[in-house]
């Protein structure tokens, strides 16, 4: 198994008088595509995080890992009326957005943000502009299939959620992965 590289951190004041270490990002070098710094963890939740509304096993581990060291946001149309309860205890901001247009929707909501420091993950023909205009976009492949159009805007392409969240977690793959 290989060592996670640390988020660069700042001491942070917390009402009760103690230091905590907040995370700022998730820098990744890699050579001849250049510094990757990620503040944000966008992602698809039906058919990335989940399969019928059900987290898949081992996100909930990974993302509270991954909290501590960037952002993370969940976007879904909630199909099946369960992401708030799902995710409940995860530090995360959840977007529930109407069904029409969704494609459009994940863009803008990506682009509120700052593009260039967005690592976005999804399966979905909706996720395709996001996953093309973010700093990175990991495309995975689960049991509800993936649509060709966000493969090919896609950067990596992952055949599981946890894979996919252990790039950013274990970062020399990702650097294996996309150094040229």
């Amino acid at each position: 198994m290989t060592t996670p590289i640390l988020p660069k951190t700042a001491p942070t004041a917390r009402g009760s008088g103690t230091v905590e270490r907040e995370a700022v990002m998730i820098e990744i070098p890699i050579p001849g595509h250049g510094l990757l710094r990620l503040e944000h963890l966008l992602l698809d939740y039906n058919g990335t995080l989940a399969c019928d509304g059900i987290l898949l096993p081992g996100v909930r581990e990974r993302l509270e890992v991954l909290s501590r060291s960037v952002k993370i946001h969940v976007l879904t149309a909630d199909t099946f009326g369960t992401v708030r309860s799902q995710l409940v205890d995860i530090p995360c901001e959840v977007a529930v957005l109407p069904e029409e247009a969704q494609d459009r929707g994940k863009l803008q909501y990506l682009e509120n943000l700052v593009p260039d420091r967005v690592v976005c993950v999804g399966n979905g023909r909706n996720d395709r502009l996001m996953l093309k205009s973010a700093a990175l976009g990991i495309a995975v492949i689960l049991d509800e299939g993936a649509a060709s159009s966000a493969l090919e805007a896609a950067d990596v392409i992952c055949t599981s959620i946890a894979a996919a969240l252990d790039l950013l977690i274990h970062p020399l793959r990702l650097v294996a992965t996309l150094r040229s």
